[in-house]
């Protein structure tokens, strides 16, 4: 079994609550409610984990594991979902050692990455207008990540939900559709970068790039100060074109689940 570890060097644990904050404005689940301070995130109609987890917000908070467990459990087996832990720096070391001894299993981490845009060299690439067509922007990721087209009602759902100001940014080719996306989310003085992603057949033709320069010109242009995004540490390709672009690790995060 793969070890998945993240850094043991100590976070900025009030930047860590401030990008979790606007992490959840800018990816919001359907369903929030909070048990002591472990937000339990749940979506009916969407399978991201982002959407679907637990995640302790207070490092003390580590009382009654096992019965508040169970009873997330019960919650996740209510909508048909697989009970997931998302740790962050902000997660009770106890409780973490908890999982340990009670076999549950770390699977996949996570980086957040920052990079000021005052002092972002970005590329002199085509620029691409924000769209704010929620339904064309949905058609547009489901075609590029080659995801099932049933998901569409589910995704335009949390692309509606987002609250703080959005920009859709999209590539299109004439004769085979959507071949790129990303998303910007302006929260106040940072913007979130999500959804970025290139179909398989047109990578390496620097669209990441190009689509990454569109939505931080346009966050900057918007009074952004600070622009922030996730990626999977096993992503080596989206990493070096975010470090490429003056991206740094913030911090990193990862993902539990009851060993089968």
């Amino acid at each position: 079994m793969q070890v998945i570890t993240i850094s043991s060097a100590p976070a900025d644990l009030p930047l860590v609550r401030r990008l979790e904050a606007v992490g959840f404005r800018a990816w919001p689940a359907a369903s929030v409610v909070y048990d002591g301070s472990w937000q339990v995130r749940l979506t009916g109609g969407h399978p991201s984990k982002r959407l679907n987890c637990i995640v302790p917000l207070d490092p003390s908070d580590y009382r009654d594991l096992d019965t508040r467990l169970a009873k997330a459990t019960k919650r996740f087996e209510d909508y048909g979902r697989r009970l997931v832990l998302r740790e962050t720096p902000l997660a009770p070391p106890p409780m973490i050692r908890h999982l340990e001894e009670s076999g549950w299993e770390a699977f996949e981490s996570v980086d957040v990455l920052t990079a000021g845009l005052a002092s972002l060299e970005l590329p002199d690439t085509l620029d691409y207008l924000p769209s704010h067509d929620i339904g064309r922007f949905a058609d547009a990721c489901l075609q590029v990540g080659e995801e099932d087209a049933a998901l569409k009602p589910a995704l335009a759902e949390v692309l509606s939900a987002i609250k703080p100001p959005s920009g859709y940014f999209m590539k299109q080719d004439p004769n085979n559709g959507a071949v790129a996306t990303v998303l910007c989310v302006q929260d106040n003085d940072l913007a979130g970068i999500l959804s970025l992603a290139v179909a398989e057949k047109h990578r390496r033709e620097g669209l990441g790039t190009e689509m990454m320069s569109s939505a931080l010109r346009w966050a900057r242009i918007s009074g952004a100060k600070t622009a922030w995004l996730q990626v999977e540490k096993s992503n080596e390709a989206a990493l070096s074109l975010y470090h490429r672009l003056g991206f740094r690790k913030a911090y990193s995060y990862r993902y539990w689940r009851q060993g089968d």
